[in-house]
């Protein structure tokens, strides 16, 4: 079993993985593209975004994944409840406070993100914070400080980003190549043709591989924080209960946004019996989330 400074130290790593393959990615099809249209200044634009890009993704990513869910800062007199367990399990985790957001949603679910223990931020939805009892909110909230805990949320808030940003580019790409003509290859049509070709394949794939990275991010760390946010509360069942109704929900959140989706502890897409929907294998291959089913019975074995 992994323990949680392993998981730290693998996130650390992963992020800056992520980072720098992002770097070298961007500059890469930056040159491909300033050798094919014969201008330099391409690949220098191309530079600047990638850290410039990185730059705003470690700074700035949290921001933003708040600005697309609607979200708003809590007040404590408002949200009493959500104050008062977050307040105490942090201080049980030996963690600062986190901020604390609502989105206004009847659906029930929660996210954490970030880019550290001290600037961290715990989001719930409205239905999330009337539906549940005070033990399964203590598990969502254990499963969420997990992730920070954990730095999970540094490393999947960096991956809505950059795997956003890999898709605008594959978009802009995609437009350029459509007007054709003009390349070094011109006089070569057969060679100009096979690039181009090449091209537009790697530039539709460039998406799809981003989105499978944000799949994967989320799916293998879920596991992980259901169990450190049952060990933080003492109380499995309550989060477990928690995934059960969030699971059973009878519609999907009207904030839904497939950026942040792997953010969320429950897929936020996920409508009446999120738990059968996940039995084909392709389902489960696309999922951001792995099946509540699962995840349920993993935490109902740590009872005792």
């Amino acid at each position: 079993m992994v323990t949680i400074y392993e998981q730290q130290s693998s996130n650390i790593r992963r992020t800056w993985a992520l980072v720098l393959g992002f770097l070298i990615v961007v500059i890469a099809v930056g040159y491909a593209i300033s050798w094919y249209y014969g201008n330099p200044l391409i690949l220098y634009v191309a530079v600047v975004i990638a850290f410039a890009t990185n730059f705003y993704a470690y700074w700035e990513s949290d921001k933003l994944v708040l600005s697309l869910n609607h979200a708003r800062l809590a007040s404590r007199e408002d949200f009493f409840d959500f104050y008062t367990v977050t307040e105490n399990l942090a201080i049980t985790a030996g963690l600062p406070k986190p901020k604390l957001y609502v989105i206004d949603d009847p659906a029930p679910n929660a996210f954490a993100t970030g880019r550290d223990e001290n600037h961290a931020v715990v989001c719930a939805t409205t239905g999330l914070l009337s539906l549940m009892t005070r033990s399964e909110l203590e598990g969502v909230i254990g499963h969420e400080l997990s992730h920070i805990k954990n730095r999970d949320m540094l490393l999947m808030t960096v991956a809505v980003v950059l795997a956003g940003f890999v898709a605008i580019l594959a978009n802009i790409f995609l437009r350029m190549s459509s007007f054709g003509g003009g390349g070094r290859g011109s006089d070569n049509k057969n060679a100009n043709a096979l690039i181009m070709i090449l091209a537009i394949v790697g530039i539709v794939l460039a998406p799809l591989a981003a989105k499978l990275i944000q799949l994967a991010i989320s799916r293998r760390r879920e596991y992980l924080a259901d169990a450190s946010g049952a060990l933080l509360t003492r109380y499995p069942k309550g989060l477990a209960s928690a995934l059960e109704k969030i699971g059973n929900y009878p519609a999907p959140m009207r904030s839904a946004n497939l950026a942040t989706a792997h953010l969320f502890i429950g897929d936020p897409f996920s409508a009446g019996g999120g738990v059968a929907s996940m039995n084909s294998r392709i389902e489960k291959l696309f999922s951001t989330h792995p099946p509540i089913q699962d995840r349920i019975k993993a935490l109902l074995s740590q009872q005792a």
